[in-house]
């Protein structure tokens, strides 16, 4: 059942309120990110008997052992990929599609790779029902990322990498960014990588805890820990 007027204005306050206490106080900055996340109703993204902890700074079960990710870490790895309005992005690991809605609000087409059947659907039904159009999401494994569509000016990873495929790195554009959560469990840190010509560069930014990349370049079939 939609969500009455009073229920809406009510997560309208919880979404402002997540976006000044868990994004602006923890330094995001980036005004376009900060402006598609306090208008992205993220309670659209979830199960419905969690929609009133949408907004809460943690991650939330979506099924299958897999998350919707925290909004800090979803901010961070955006701001981190530099998405401009022209931009080709890849999100691998695309769970129930926020993600990929949130690029989507920010460049011109993306391309999201889930391995799940079940959750791949409720991703193309949310981002349907949000009224966009320029991203696609289809089921296989998306570890190697996705050649049909490459290159990509930006990559995001939504799921813990024992290392940085290689794949995904050839698949960037020039000047083409990658973000992606790399180690296992608490020593992961979320690693941009960027494309300069035939050479790449790799930084570590903030420590974080996603679940488990699986397919050939990930985890293998160890199960995802939420």
């Amino acid at each position: 059942m939609p969500a009455g007027t009073d229920d809406e204005a009510r997560f309208d306050t919880l979404r402002r309120e997540m976006v000044e206490k868990q994004l602006v106080a923890r330094g995001i900055r980036d005004p376009r990110l900060l402006a598609v996340m306090a208008a992205l109703p993220r309670h659209r993204f979830v199960d419905p008997a969690l929609a009133n902890s949408a907004y809460e700074d943690r991650p939330l079960p979506i099924g299958k052992g897999q998350t919707i990710s925290q909004p800090f870490m979803v901010a961070r790895a955006t701001e981190l990929a530099e998405v401009r309005s022209g931009d080709r992005a890849l999100e691998v690991g695309c769970g129930f599609g926020y993600q990929a809605a949130v690029l989507a609000r920010l460049c011109e087409e993306v391309y999201g790779v889930e391995l799940l059947p079940e959750l791949a659907a409720r991703a193309t039904t949310n981002l349907r029902e949000q009224g966009i159009t320029n991203a696609i999401v289809e089921s296989f494994d998306g570890s190697a990322g996705w050649p049909e569509h490459a290159p990509f000016n930006v990559i995001i990873v939504s799921a813990g990498a024992p290392r940085v495929p290689s794949l995904l790195v050839d698949q960037l554009a020039e000047g083409g960014r990658l973000v992606i959560p790399v180690g296992a469990g608490d020593q992961q840190r979320l690693a941009l990588v960027r494309r300069r010509g035939d050479s790449y560069v790799m930084t570590e930014d903030t420590k974080c805890r996603y679940v488990d990349l699986l397919g050939r370049y990930g985890f293998g079939g160890t199960a995802p820990i939420a």
